[in-house]
């Protein structure tokens, strides 16, 4: 009977640890700020400077930063990103990122440094505190 008791603490103790150690958030998690933007945009691929002037240039029905990623990502094969001032992000969670389009925001993730991928866990106005809602566009 001792020896079982040990065995079941053990297996007990064991779980516990392991339970623990895995809801501890934020390990690799870092506080990233940009715009939401699209990749055709941010990457160049129809403009020249990062940014929306060429495609609004060319669509003038286009008249603001949020729907032209929005165009761009539902009508030209793109993908929301996060634009900073130095480096451009893919982003996995595309639905949340497309309530935010053409916004400035901060985001908590994890950056897989191999795919450029951020695993979005809260992303908020930039301006504002994490929890916060989308401005309507």
């Amino acid at each position: 009977m001792k020896r079982k008791s040990r065995e079941v603490f053990l297996v007990a103790a064991l779980a516990w640890i392991a339970s623990t150690a895995a809801a501890k958030p934020g390990a690799n998690e870092k506080v990233f700020s940009g715009e939401i933007a699209d990749s055709q945009c941010a990457l160049n691929v129809h403009s020249l400077s990062q940014s929306h002037k060429e495609m609004m240039g060319m669509k003038p029905e286009i008249k603001r930063d949020a729907e032209c990623v929005r165009f761009c990502v539902k009508e030209r094969g793109g993908r929301y990103v996060l634009q900073t001032r130095t480096k451009v992000y893919k982003l996995d969670a595309q639905v949340l990122a497309e309530q935010w389009a053409g916004q400035k925001v901060k985001l908590v993730g994890s950056l897989d440094p191999k795919t450029n991928i951020i695993t979005v866990e809260k992303m908020e106005a930039e301006a504002a505190g994490l929890g916060s809602s989308p401005k309507p566009n």
